[in-house]
């Protein structure tokens, strides 16, 4: 096992490196003026343009910024904002909380709704709940996520007067309230999809020999499906959710703009405006990492589910 997430961790630092040079040159070819950025086009002289070249290592090769910049971020240092003249982890780290929980609460509301639902659908398939609740995760899914939050304020916070409908709270209790529709909006693409796939593992799961073998043998019906056939549909969703939790990181900054949350959103938004490249870059270097850990967990996960991967993986040599 340790020499599995070794292998898993080397090939995470290649994909980061990889992702860090597509990061840097890609913001580098945008038609913009980071000067222009820091004095907010006010006009200055020649001699306070040249120092904040300087300052700002803009002066030196494209290659010799990456090193200063990816250097810095190894250390925990991804330069200060242009705009707001603020160190970046500064701002990342007065924002993410937020976001970080926003994405938390939504996952757990999602998969919350989502297993359930798909068990239900598998055990009951062809039935009229199985058509009801497969139609509803298709509106669910099809709908835009900032269309499903602005509906959500509209019933739950404007009309019935449940909860706030916008800002967030002063502690963490308090968040939580604040951030439920948020995280309603934002998970319910996330059940349509995995509330799917569970139903169709579930069906070939149950359809299996072992499980027939199960019900055979007098072990319940609802041990089979909770104890053996849910641990075997239980890969397929991970994966599923995985992609899911990663596309929640991109549907956050729309649901943070409808709720006014004030998360990472909003600041990697003011800095795509402001060409402020130190914000747009620590930021998406950040997102990349995110998803790159968050891959380790699941080939981890993987792993301990079913030891097949981990031990073929090593027969292999890969």
């Amino acid at each position: 096992m340790f020499s599995f997430i070794v292998r898993r961790l080397a090939q995470m630092i290649l994909v980061l490196l990889a992702a860090s040079v597509l990061i840097f040159v890609l913001i580098r070819m945008t038609p913009s003026d980071p000067i222009a950025s820091m004095t907010r086009g006010r006009r200055i002289s020649e001699e306070t343009r040249a120092a904040l070249i300087r300052q700002y290592h803009l002066d030196k090769s494209l290659p010799e910024q990456y090193g200063i910049w990816i250097t810095g971020a190894v250390r925990g240092d991804l330069g200060d904002s242009f705009d707001k003249k603020q160190p970046v982890t500064t701002l990342i780290a007065d924002r993410l909380p937020t976001t970080l929980q926003l994405v938390f609460m939504s996952t757990v509301l999602a998969l919350a709704l989502a297993l359930p639902i798909g068990i239900i659908c598998a055990v009951k398939r062809n039935t009229l709940l199985d058509r009801a609740l497969s139609v509803l995760s298709l509106v669910l899914v099809a709908s835009p996520v900032f269309l499903t939050g602005i509906v959500l304020s509209l019933i739950f916070a404007l009309r019935l007067r449940w909860f706030p409908s916008f800002g967030t709270g002063k502690t963490f209790l308090e968040n939580l309230r604040y951030l439920f529709l948020p995280s309603l909006a934002l998970g319910f693409s996330m059940v349509a999809l995995i509330a799917r796939t569970t139903r169709n593992n579930m069906i070939t799961q149950l359809q299996s020999d072992y499980a027939a073998a199960a019900v055979a043998k007098g072990l319940p019906f609802h041990k089979v499906v909770l104890k053996h056939c849910l641990k075997n549909t239980l890969i397929p969703v991970i994966t599923v959710a995985s992609i899911q939790i990663g596309t929640m990181i991109v549907g956050a900054v729309l649901v943070e703009n409808v709720f006014a949350l004030g998360g990472i959103g909003d600041v990697l938004i003011s800095g795509i405006k402001a060409s402020d490249y130190p914000v747009v870059q620590g930021i998406t270097l950040m997102l990349v990492t995110f998803f790159a850990l968050m891959n380790l967990a699941v080939d981890i996960v993987y792993a301990l589910i079913d030891p097949r991967i981990r031990y073929g993986n090593e027969g292999r040599g890969e």
